[in-house]
């Protein structure tokens, strides 16, 4: 017996990294998973993207589990093709218990241009939006939606970050307000919305030059062993960073009947990086 036996989640953002780390985990827990992601570069992003190849690894991953699994290439950015697809899905699997809204971005370095601030709000903000109401009419009472919002979130503005650093700080942080004040909403029907904040997570978002760049700004061509050695300056704990399985951990829990009276949350999964920069209020 799991934990999500007889429930249905969707994933966006499933092809790799969090994405797929969190639909692997909820088909072990015996869920059904709907796995979509856009698999094509975007041009305001500066690295690559995933791949029609890494969501079909994902899908053998999660059948691996024993687990149905719905896959679709689909832009998060596109209402109607979000919508349809979530509907296409449902109609397939039957029901829908589990949101995680999970796809993003996140261009930093020289690469940067205003296109990062588009493709970086409509992907990280507008794209957890779509992901979240399309699921919203299928939705069973007692359902769990999740939404990916980050450590920076909690830290507040990266304007000096460029337009694609800006724009990640500034559309997770509408995230955990939309994640706040849409719990309030759906709590008569006992659905809770919470969201998930992480430090560095060890995926292609972290390792790629531009991310090099933000923690070696000393350096002209930094690699990612140089990077290496500023990323525990995030954390308390002394770590560079967190495993997606750390964070797919916390996406079970929410989504299950261990969670049933938790709602509204902001939970950090960032090795002490909030409280290391954070004074306490009182």
């Amino acid at each position: 017996m799991g934990k999500l036996d007889n429930k249905v989640a969707v994933v966006s953002g499933a092809a790799r990294g969090q994405g797929r780390s969190h639909a692997i985990a909820l088909a072990a827990e015996g869920a059904d998973v709907i796995v979509l992601d856009i698999c094509a570069d975007l041009e305001g992003n500066t690295y690559p993207l995933s791949r029609p190849e890494d969501l079909d690894e994902t899908v053998l991953l999660v059948e691996k589990e024993g687990a149905r699994c719905f896959s679709a290439i689909c832009d998060v950015r596109e209402r109607s093709a979000v919508w349809q697809t979530i509907a296409d899905a449902v109609d397939e699997m039957g029901h829908l218990d589990i949101v995680v809204a999970n796809a993003g971005i996140c261009p930093m370095g020289k690469r940067q241009t205003l296109q990062s601030w588009s493709d970086t709000i409509d992907t990280d903000l507008v794209g957890v939006f779509n992901v979240i109401q399309a699921s919203m009419p299928h939705l069973n009472d007692g359902a769990s939606v999740i939404a990916t919002g980050s450590l920076a979130a909690q830290l507040g503005s990266a304007t000096n970050q460029g337009p694609g650093g800006s724009a990640y700080s500034l559309a997770k942080q509408m995230v955990a307000h939309y994640v706040n004040d849409l719990s309030v909403q759906l709590a008569k029907r006992m659905i809770r919305v919470n969201a998930l904040h992480p430090t560095n997570v060890n995926t292609d978002m972290l390792h790629n030059e531009g991310m090099y760049r933000v923690f070696r700004p000393d350096l002209a061509s930094p690699t990612r062993d140089d990077a290496e050695l500023s990323f525990p300056a995030m954390q308390a704990m002394p770590v560079p960073y967190i495993e997606p399985h750390d964070v797919s951990a916390a996406v079970v829990f929410l989504a299950s009947d261990d969670a049933r009276y938790i709602t509204g949350t902001q939970m950090r999964i960032d090795a002490g990086g909030y409280v290391k920069t954070k004074p306490w209020k009182g």
